[in-house]
């Protein structure tokens, strides 16, 4: 799943390459992605791109004419940049595309969905808090207001663990599965750890973690086209998706929970105390 730092530099590509660039096709190819009506989606054609901005996992396309359009990639989305955009037209139901925009320089994008579960989200808004998953974010952790104090404000009675809530979009915004595995690893921290029960000095790591990972992450996303993000996200991950592999911190062997519809990777030796936590999958088959 895109990710704050993965999204933040599609937020950066879109500004710097659309900006000023005026709409000129809008095709809906997967209907179900389209979460709004009012304004209808055909409201972009012929207004010009202002600016892009990024509101959890979220981006936001502000059009000239006080319309927004904002989409979520959900799981398996992704944005594909075309500085020619193909002449060939989308059958719906035959296509990953879920949408396809072009502009009058010739160029445009399709927002891509792969696997059978389709939950990309395309809105048309007046305004970004129109879009209810917008509306239900938490702070954004790289903002200056996200401070350590509000960090531990935000933990502070929740009998819950902290991997999911540090993905609870609620709670804070834009941290998904990948980066909770990284931020749990830079903090030394086990992703079965209550909220509640962290200390002063584990929230000061948890903070600084936050802060650490999801920066050196932007940073390493900016600049670089869509078609490079995936790839240097992945680079990029210390126990994320590294499941067997060696710990770059300890040498010791990452290893994987999983659950229904995701896993997550830890280090036993830097999280756990060399505890192995328990797979669901095998706990399930023993009962």
């Amino acid at each position: 799943m895109p990710e704050m730092p993965e999204v933040q530099g599609l937020v950066d590509f879109l500004g710097e390459r659309a900006t000023g660039l005026t709409v000129t096709t809008v095709t809906v190819a997967n209907i179900a992605a389209l979460k709004t009506y009012d304004p209808p989606i055909d409201a972009l054609k012929r207004t010009t791109v202002v600016s892009a901005a990024r509101h959890g996992k979220f981006v936001d396309l502000r059009m000239d004419a006080g319309i927004h359009l904002v989409f979520h990639l959900a799981k398996a989305g992704w944005l594909r940049w075309y500085d020619r955009l193909p002449a060939t037209t989308l059958r719906p139901g035959k296509t990953p595309i879920a949408l396809r925009v072009g502009f009058d320089d010739g160029s445009g994008f399709d927002l891509t969905e792969a696997g059978t579960k389709k939950s990309l989200a395309v809105y048309a808004a007046r305004d970004p808090q129109d879009v209810p998953g917008i509306a239900r974010l938490g702070p954004d952790p790289l903002d200056a207001a996200f401070t350590r104090d509000a960090l531990a404000g935000l933990l502070a009675g929740r009998r819950t663990q902290i991997k999911g809530v540090l993905r609870d979009q609620s709670i804070v915004a834009g941290i998904g599965n990948a980066y909770s595995d990284e931020i749990l690893h830079a903090a030394h921290m086990s992703p079965y750890a209550l909220a509640a029960s962290l200390d002063d000095a584990e929230i000061d790591r948890l903070y600084g973690a936050i802060h650490a990972t999801l920066t050196e992450a932007v940073t390493t996303a900016s600049g670089k086209p869509p078609a490079e993000l995936k790839d240097a996200k992945r680079r990029g991950m210390a126990v994320h998706g590294r499941r067997g592999q060696a710990c770059p911190v300890c040498g010791d062997e990452v290893r994987s929970v999983f659950f229904a519809d995701n896993s997550l990777e830890y280090c036993p030796t830097c999280q756990t105390g060399g505890k192995l936590l328990a797979d669901r999958r095998l706990s399930r088959l023993l009962k």
